[in-house]
C-alpha cells in the first residue's frame, strides 16, 4: 500500500506539468501533494490544474497554486460505510484519511473498495454532435482502400462508434455525420446495430475542410453544438467542457491537447549581427496543440461560406478578429488519442486498453 501511496504523491514545489505527466503515468486525475517531509498537504485534480491553466496559462506555476481552498477528505472518525458513500458521490480515485491533527493516517483506493464497475446517475445534458468522416484517411492506408477511417477498429468497435457512444453517455440523442469516401459503408454499419441515437447523415460532393460540410446543415442545427474529428478520442468529461462554454459566454472553444517536447541539445537565441542573445541546455517545449473537438454556437453556421473548402480555424480567426470570445479548453497529452497516421494508431490501441476498455 505504501507503494501505491507513492506513485500517488507529488511533491508541493512540483510544477503543473510534471502533475500532469504524472498523472498521464499512473492513467489516473488526482494526485496527492506532500511537502518535504512527505507529510500531507492537500489533494490535486486535473479539473484543479485545468481551471488554473484557462486563468493564468503558467503551466510551470507549482501544484500548490492551483490547489483548492476546501477539498473532499475523510476523518479517522469516519466510517468505512461513510467514506465508501463520499467516495461513490464524487467518484474519487482515493481518499486520503486524515487524523484529528490533519495528519495522514491512511489512503483508501477506489478499486480496494469498488470490485464492480459502478454507473453514475448523472444529469444528461443533450447536446447536438457532429461528425467529420468525409476523410479518404489516405496516412492510414491500405486498410483504408478498404473500409473508410471512420470503421477503423479500436480495440473491438470502429474509432467514430466509440467518439459516439461518449457523446451519448453524456446524453446526445442526434448526431450528424458529414460523409463522402465510402459513405455507403459508413451508413451500411450503423444502420445494423443497435444505438441509444439517431445519426443524420449530410454529403460533400466534394472536400470542403474541417469547416466547409457545415454549411450544408446550417438550417438544421439551431442550438450550442459539438464538432468532433472521426479519428481522434479524448478522456475528457464533456459535460465539463460544455457548462465552461457557457458559462464564460464563448461564440467558439476549442479542446488542446498539452505537448510537451524535450530537445536533445543545447539551443541558441540569435540576434541582431548574428550575435548570441540566449543559450538553453536541452530546454522542454510545452505546446498546446489544437485536438480536433470543438464547441460551437449555431449563429456561427452562417459565417461560414456555402460549398467552399474552409477550416474551422478560418471560422475561429474571424471571430477572434472581429471581437468574439474563441475560448480554449486544455486536456492532457495523454487524455488525447488519435489515429490519423499508422503510429499514432498503435500507440492509441494501447492507450485505449488502459483508458476506454
Amino acid at each position: 500500500m505504501q507503494g501505491n501511496i507513492s506513485k500517488i504523491s507529488i511533491d508541493s514545489n512540483a510544477s503543473l506539468l510534471e502533475a500532469i505527466k504524472q498523472m498521464d503515468v499512473l492513467d489516473g486525475k488526482l494526485l496527492m501533494v506532500t511537502d518535504n517531509e512527505n507529510d500531507y498537504v492537500s489533494i490535486i485534480s486535473i479539473g484543479d490544474i485545468q481551471r488554473y491553466l484557462i486563468t493564468h496559462q503558467n503551466i510551470e506555476a507549482k501544484v500548490t497554486d492551483a490547489l483548492r481552498q476546501n477539498v473532499r477528505v475523510a476523518s479517522i472518525d469516519d466510517s468505512p460505510e461513510q467514506i465508501k458513500n463520499i467516495m461513490l458521490e464524487f467518484r474519487t480515485e482515493f481518499m486520503p484519511v486524515l487524523d484529528e491533527k490533519g495528519d495522514l493516517d491512511r489512503v483508501i483506493f477506489w478499486k480496494d473498495i469498488f470490485e464492480e464497475k459502478q454507473t453514475f446517475n448523472k444529469e444528461k445534458i443533450n447536446v447536438p454532435v457532429v461528425i467529420m468522416a468525409g476523410g479518404k484517411g489516405t496516412r492510414l492506408k491500405p486498410i483504408t482502400n478498404i473500409i473508410p477511417k471512420p470503421l477503423v477498429p479500436v480495440g473491438e468497435r470502429p474509432i467514430v462508434q466509440i467518439i459516439m457512444d461518449q457523446f451519448s453517455e453524456m446524453g446526445t440523442e442526434n448526431f450528424y455525420m458529414s460523409v463522402n469516401y465510402k459513405a455507403d459503408m459508413i451508413q451500411q454499419y450503423f444502420d445494423k446495430i443497435e444505438k441509444p441515437y439517431a445519426v443524420n447523415y449530410f454529403e460533400e460532393d466534394k472536400p470542403l475542410g474541417t469547416a466547409g460540410s457545415l454549411s450544408l446543415i446550417k438550417n438544421q442545427i439551431t442550438e450550442t453544438f459539438f464538432v468532433s474529428n472521426c479519428d481522434i478520442l479524448i478522456d475528457q468529461d464533456y459535460e465539463e467542457v460544455y457548462k465552461w462554454h457557457k458559462k464564460n459566454k464563448n461564440e467558439i472553444t476549442s479542446i488542446a491537447a498539452i505537448k510537451n517536447y524535450h530537445i536533445p541539445y543545447g539551443t541558441l537565441e540569435i540576434g541582431r549581427d548574428g550575435l548570441l542573445e540566449n543559450m538553453k541546455e536541452k530546454p522542454d517545449l510545452t505546446f498546446f496543440v489544437n485536438a480536433g473537438v470543438y464547441i460551437v454556437e449555431p449563429h456561427l453556421l452562417h459565417d461560414i461560406p456555402n460549398n467552399e473548402f474552409y477550416h474551422i480555424t478560418y471560422l475561429m480567426e474571424k471571430v477572434k478578429q472581429r471581437g468574439g470570445r474563441v475560448g480554449v479548453f486544455p486536456v492532457s497529452e495523454g487524455s488525447w488519442m488519435d489515429i490519423g497516421n499508422w503510429v499514432e494508431y498503435n500507440k492509441t490501441q494501447e492507450m485505449f486498453k488502459k483508458r476506454f476498455s
